[in-house]
């Protein structure tokens, strides 16, 4: 039987073979949608996290383009199984036993529960469509599961497979950390998840009761923190770490000298607290720390390990120096890109390998493995770093135009300084949550990041239309951006990247991809004449790629009142909403900030009618 043929964003399958395929395919093709194969024909692989076992005698490592999970033997260095999934996996936990690894299948609303031993799929768990980092709570049977897309931490009863509960989450739930004792756990989020004006607009870190399932309040980031990601507990309980970018996004972009728009920092938590300590930045004076990923604690305690993503280097840092450096003024250090260094508090290690991700410390505090993303390799090395040895998960293809371009998209070697990469302001090429002071429109009117989804189908670029076309846009954006002139290889590889982006199947839709009942009786009155909806963001762009004064010119606009119409397609993922990031969820949008009905007639609707409405955007 053939495979059938994806058409993300839309909820239906048809097989190849039937009558209709071509006819219908031209039909999506010619108005803008591409159609996935189940599988893709390039098998890159692509490392995204590492995990030893509890003896310290496996390892795995999840390969996100060839859905797989590698089994290595430490000792030698060799892959020893290779377990194909049914979903792109990140995540990975050990059961306390070593006898069972979990990993997420993200795409699939499954956790695919394996045998170690075999390497047979023992049980697939039903969660969330997009499963995150994952982590074990084993004296209490509980597996989290960070639900990236519905912004929740589910709780699974691991012996039963069953939710015990869904707890509400930041902004794309992404790592989760649990204390020693099993009391809190602690869910590092994505993005902000408040207005992108707001005075402490930031990411958070969710704070969770593991004894009563309920979230504690949560512990708010420094001022422009966004890319959270890695998180690490010391085996006390009592100190958190966690990596993120964060951004200066007060300042124009008039320059990159001295982190002055984005510096890469490392944010320590009073866990019994619930607070921060300080934020120390990973970046020395000319020369950024871009991307920071996976974070790892040496067992002992004295020393913590940060990838660098966007630099290809592992960050080493010396704990037992760091809680002296911690005394002084938090807001002194969070500006001192020398403050690490100063006190050999840091070193940064070169890897043989492209975009780490993922990194684990084995349970005797003698090894390393870091995740080679692009490279699609484990390194493995000595707890100091040192002569660090590539293992590949497998054969890697020579990068085509569009891997190529997504190689640069994420590389930080390419900008002056090396503060940020393309997906600093982009991740996943979607949208890091901020509000930028972009020259491109003049000074002092910051606008929001937006997602380079379909990018290339919705000219004019920006929000006042200012670049004509999304390679125009490409172009700029190393130029004034990375201040930096591209390579025409480079330039035409990006845009190649940008052209292949393609939706995902909404979390918000029902498993097999159809509308949920309020988003179907959302879909009517999305079409409904009286509300206007569809005028502006008509299917199946959902845009009309004109520009319309909607009632939101905002303080910084400076007489400014009409603004692109974006589409709407993935919005579920990319809030704040507006040009001014102003409207923090997709309700805002249909009433707070639609006071005067300019932006739709949705006054007279009624909050059931609201949620339904907001049900059907949030399928896109």
């Amino acid at each position: 039987m053939k495979e059938p043929v994806r058409f993300r964003g839309i909820g239906h399958r048809v097989k190849k073979s039937a009558p209709i395929f071509r006819r219908f395919a031209g039909t999506l093709a010619a108005a803008g949608f591409v159609l996935l194969a189940s599988r893709t024909t390039a098998a890159y692989h692509s490392v995204a996290d590492t995990a030893y076992s509890p003896d310290g005698k496996t390892l795995a490592a999840t390969d996100a383009t060839s859905p797989s999970v590698v089994l290595l033997d430490p000792a030698t260095g060799k892959p020893t199984r290779t377990v194909n999934l049914a979903g792109s996996p990140s995540g990975l936990a050990w059961t306390g036993d070593g006898k069972r690894l979990l990993v997420s299948e993200s795409g699939t609303c499954r956790i695919a529960e394996i045998d170690s031993a075999n390497g047979n799929v023992i049980r697939r768990i039903n969660t969330g469509r997009f499963p995150r980092g994952l982590a074990m709570a084993n004296r209490r049977g509980l597996l989290l599961a960070a639900d990236w897309g519905r912004d929740r931490l589910a709780v699974i009863d691991l012996p039963s497979g069953a939710t015990k509960a869904e707890i509400p989450t930041g902004r794309q739930p992404t790592y989760v950390a649990i204390t020693p004792d099993e009391s809190l756990a602690l869910v590092s989020n994505l993005i902000p998840a408040t207005a992108a004006n707001a005075p402490d607009h930031a990411s958070e870190i969710s704070v969770i009761d593991l004894q009563t399932l309920q979230a504690k309040p949560a512990i708010r980031l420094p001022l422009g923190s966004t890319n959270t990601r890695g998180i690490a507990i010391s085996g006390d309980g009592r100190t958190a770490y966690v990596a993120h970018t964060l951004g200066r996004f007060n300042l124009p972009t008039t320059q990159l000298d001295r982190g002055w728009v984005i510096t890469n920092a490392l944010t320590v938590i009073d866990v019994p607290a619930g607070k921060t300590i300080a934020t120390v930045l990973l970046d020395q004076v000319m020369d950024g720390a871009a991307d920071p990923w996976g974070v790892a604690l040496d067992p002992s305690g004295l020393r913590l390990f940060v990838t660098l993503s966007g630099v290809h280097q592992v960050a080493v840092i010396d704990l037992e120096k760091l809680p002296a450096l911690l005394k002084q003024n938090p807001e002194s250090l969070m500006s001192d890109l020398a403050a690490l260094y100063k006190g050999n508090l840091i070193r940064r290690i070169n890897l043989p390998a492209q975009g780490p991700r993922g990194i684990a410390v084995s349970p005797d505090g003698k090894s390393l493995a870091i995740a080679g993303y692009f490279t699609g390799n484990v390194v493995l090395t000595d707890i100091n770093a040192a002569q660090p040895v590539s293992v590949p998960v497998g054969p890697q293809p020579e990068a085509d135009i569009v891997r190529k371009g997504e190689i640069v998209f994420h590389d930080a070697n390419r900008c002056f300084q090396r503060w940020l990469s393309c997906a600093s302001c982009h991740p996943d090429a979607r949208a890091d949550g901020l509000n930028w002071d972009l020259l491109n429109d003049g000074l002092g009117n910051p606008k929001n990041a937006r997602s380079m989804l379909w990018s290339d189908r919705t000219p004019p670029m920006m929000s006042l239309g200012v670049r004509e076309s999304m390679e125009v846009a490409a172009k700029a954006g190393f130029i004034h951006i990375l201040f930096t002139e591209p390579k025409p290889e480079d330039l035409q590889a990006v845009v190649a990247y940008f052209k292949s982006l393609t939706p995902v199947t909404s979390p918000f839709r029902n498993e097999d991809g159809s509308l949920t009942d309020p988003a179907k009786r959302g879909e009517a009155l999305y079409h409904d004449g009286k509300i206007g909806c569809a005028q502006c963001h008509p299917g199946p762009l959902f845009t009309n790629l004109n520009s319309f004064d909607v009632g939101t010119t905002g303080s910084t606009d400076r007489g400014q009142k009409t603004f692109d119409t974006p589409t709407l397609t993935e919005g579920w993922r990319t809030p704040p909403y507006l040009h001014d990031g102003s409207a923090p969820t997709l309700r805002d949008v249909l009433t707070t900030k639609n006071a005067g009905d300019q932006h739709g007639s949705t006054k007279h609707l009624t909050p059931e009618q609201i949620a339904d409405l907001e049900a059907y955007l949030k399928s896109l």
